[in-house]
């Protein structure tokens, strides 16, 4: 198997052991361009959770409404991140697996 794929695949799987640091590692360090190109796609789909979470629940923390509204905001802010969330984790296993078996 080709070590620019492997290095390529564990830029997305490394969301379950160093989501940020090791595609900024792989970026810096390796020099193909296609492997470059896999670290810079996989670092920004892991940033993806971090920028909703303040998007998402900024506006439901910060509404003045009632307490009944704000608990509907609430549990709808929970649902649309975890959401967003496993989308990303299903997304990166699928990336770093066609990776793989490309």
């Amino acid at each position: 198997m080709d070590t620019n794929r492997i290095v390529s695949s564990l830029c997305y799987f490394s969301l379950f052991f160093a989501p940020f640091l090791f595609p900024i590692i792989v970026y810096f360090i390796v020099d193909h361009s296609e492997v470059k190109n896999h670290a810079k796609k996989s670092f920004l789909s892991h940033l993806i959770p971090i920028i909703t979470v303040p998007i998402v629940a900024v506006p439901v923390l910060l509404s003045s409404g009632e307490p009944t509204m704000l608990a509907v905001g609430g549990i709808f802010a929970f649902l649309l991140i975890g959401a967003i969330n496993i989308g990303v984790l299903i997304w990166n296993v699928v990336k770093g697996v066609k990776i793989l078996i490309d």
